[in-house]
């Protein structure tokens, strides 16, 4: 009797196991991830959480790879990145920082764009810097940084 005991839970433990490493399975499949990360209003708008989730990725620790600044990026940034040589636009500095942090995201329905304060910390320095980052709402179209605002409203 204990050993018939010992055997049936032993099977049942395995099968919770592997019911639990197939959840695991399943949830890391790429039809889950799709599922999961592209979680748009009602309206088709790119939700506060999504956009905070962009701008992490985007930004990254220290700055926007060539990739993000490729692909991640309206024509009208671009534009302006490339008439202000010697001036990184997308993280309103000349240089590389030492690390990044997104602030809380706001969204403006009616002018279908959402927007982050972008915080800069430099080496060598106790001060941080800010600046605001605009992303498009629009969750019909990829999402992309559409525009940056390096002044302070002081």
């Amino acid at each position: 009797m204990l050993r018939s005991l010992r055997r049936s839970t032993a099977l049942a433990g395995g099968c919770v196991a592997a019911l639990g490493l197939g959840l695991v399975l399943a949830a890391g499949s790429p039809a889950a991830a799709a599922q999961t990360s592209v979680r748009t209003d009602t309206n088709g708008r790119y939700t506060a959480e999504e956009i905070h989730h962009f701008l992490e990725g985007f930004y990254g620790n220290h700055g926007p790879r060539p990739w993000e600044r490729e692909h991640l990026v309206s024509d009208q940034l671009k534009e302006k990145a490339a008439e202000n040589p010697g001036f990184d636009v997308l993280l309103c500095a000349q240089n590389t920082p030492r690390d990044i942090e997104v602030g809380e995201v706001t969204t403006a329905q009616s002018a279908g764009v959402g927007w982050a304060t972008i915080t800069t910390t430099w080496d060598g320095s106790p001060q941080t810097a800010s600046f605001t980052a605009y992303v498009d709402l629009d969750g019909s179209k990829p999402m992309k940084l559409l525009d940056v605002y390096c002044g302070t409203d002081d």
